[in-house]
């Protein structure tokens, strides 16, 4: 399935039950939040009250995961800030992106790294160059893709954010 296009499209209010499934399940509720709180927080993104753009990843055609970028500086604000004070310690034209996989079966198979470069090379395409991601470091299915991707711990501030292992995105990997 990694081999075959992956296409990256705008999340629509059409989408919302989409992704209420798929927040439902076992390998999403273990590292994302409350389903209902988390889809609110889609549905203003997709409404404009969120600077976070949230897309679909699509592996020829079908939907298979969730993918958001954020910007750092659109995010030093509460409830945010509080959580994640190390958000002032990062440039502010730095963004942050999120990943999903749709199905459980697709864990540990590539396909999120590889979904993961080709987002991160459109992000590169339109500009950006400091790119974090922030795993939880409990989570080190997630904590091995997002390397093998090009992700590194962040020296500076390992054992400073929290709970979350901040790692930034090396083109040269």
């Amino acid at each position: 399935m990694a081999e075959a296009p992956i296409t990256f499209r705008p999340v629509t209010l059409a989408d919302l039950p989409l992704l209420a499934d798929w927040l439902a399940r076992p390998h999403w509720r273990e590292w994302w939040g409350d389903a209902e709180t988390e889809l609110g927080y889609i549905r203003d993104m997709i409404e404009g009250r969120d600077t976070t753009e949230p897309f679909l990843f699509e592996i020829a055609g079908i939907p298979c995961g969730y993918i958001q970028m954020w910007r750092i500086a659109d995010n030093r604000v509460e409830p945010w800030l509080g959580n994640a004070p190390w958000i002032l310690d990062l440039p502010d034209h730095s963004v942050g992106v999120d990943l999903s996989l749709a199905d459980s079966a697709n864990l540990s198979r590539g396909i999120g790294s590889t979904v993961l470069r080709a987002f991160v090379a459109l992000l590169r395409q339109r500009g950006q160059d400091f790119i974090i991601i922030d795993p939880d470091p409990a989570n080190l299915r997630a904590v091995r893709a997002y390397a093998k991707a090009g992700f590194r711990p962040i020296p500076e501030l390992e054992g400073r954010t929290g709970d979350c292992l901040l790692m930034r995105h090396h083109p040269e990997d």
